[in-house]
């Protein structure tokens, strides 16, 4: 029980671009009215012919040629994903198959917004107790297939997309590069983040979750610190949940992250839900804001009201 690590990350965005403008033609919006209440100027949209499981593969495709991984390396895949259509077979199988993946364990994790730092907390406990040695671990959802589109409160908000890492365990006597996890929920809360009904449809309770987040979720945070032996001023970046511009950035500040670069993906990208934190955080890696070895807060809120959040390495 050595611990583990990331030791690649990669994400993948749909090519269609869909701005504020797009939107003011559609609903009773303008551009105006969508940055000053999210912060968000474009997100990205999958077609009809781009499903999770695509969008889930490219991610990890990317991930396994950063790690300098084949598929045959890779013993269990994890999808954190809330929009899978299909039962069986799950998008974890389905991206095994894409990829070449001989024989993995393959699981979906249906926490929404926080399913990614859920799946990696799930990576990590395999590799720890020895089950696996290498674990793709992806967040992928289509939002925009579960948007009621003449709902302006909640079709300005969504995006498509996908972000994965490559987790294995550490070398013996090398320090673990995943922290222990701070996870939990609100179960009372449950019905402020919903994606239900026939033809089954994406709704929350905006107000809700915004105090939630901007009360409790400070306190959880320092607490997921505490677990890496660390304090929030110790930390290079902050990834959080991309939901809401205006939830983030007081954030950062209330956690006590004074020197941290604070991801803002949710401008370009919008709320992705499982695929947000990993895709920020591929991007900080890509962009070289963020060095190997730095300490990253990812922390996960959203649906059921599930919270999730670990100290990582960067790769």
């Amino acid at each position: 029980m050595h611990g583990s690590r990331i030791a690649a990350v990669g994400h993948y965005q749909p090519a269609r671009v869909l701005t504020n403008e797009e939107l003011a033609g559609m609903v009773d919006t303008s551009d105006e009215w969508i940055r000053s209440r999210v912060g968000i100027l474009t997100r990205h949209i999958a077609g009809p012919d781009e499903p999770v499981d695509e969008l889930a593969a490219q991610a990890a495709a990317k991930a396994l040629a950063a790690a300098g991984l084949a598929p045959g390396d890779i013993d269990l895949v994890l999808v954190a994903t809330s929009t899978a259509v299909d039962r069986s077979p799950n998008m974890a199988a389905r991206v095994a198959a894409r990829l070449g993946i001989p024989s993995p364990a393959a699981m979906d994790v249906n926490v929404v917004c926080a399913g990614f730092t859920h799946a990696l907390a799930t990576a990590d406990h395999t590799v720890r107790a020895g089950a696996a040695t290498r674990a793709l671990v992806i967040g992928a959802d289509k939002m925009t297939e579960v948007t009621d589109w003449t709902d302006r409160t909640t079709c300005v908000l969504v995006g498509d997309g996908a972000g994965a890492a490559v987790v294995e365990a550490c070398a013996e006597g090398e320090e673990p590069g995943i922290a222990p996890v701070l996870w939990g929920s609100v179960p009372e809360m449950g019905h402020a983040v919903r994606i239900e009904g026939q033809p089954a449809r994406f709704a929350q309770e905006g107000q809700s979750v915004y105090r939630w987040a901007t009360t409790q979720l400070p306190p959880l945070a320092r607490q997921a610190c505490e677990r890496a032996g660390l304090t929030p001023e110790d930390l290079a970046a902050v990834v959080l949940h991309q939901a809401n511009l205006r939830i983030i950035e007081p954030l950062a500040g209330k956690i006590g992250a004074v020197n941290a670069v604070v991801a803002r993906d949710v401008r370009e990208s919008g709320n992705t839900s499982a695929a947000s934190i990993p895709l920020a955080f591929s991007k900080l890696v890509e962009r070289g804001e963020i060095r190997t070895g730095d300490p990253v807060l990812l922390f996960g809120f959203g649906g059921n009201l599930s919270y999730a959040g670990q100290v990582v390495r960067c790769p």
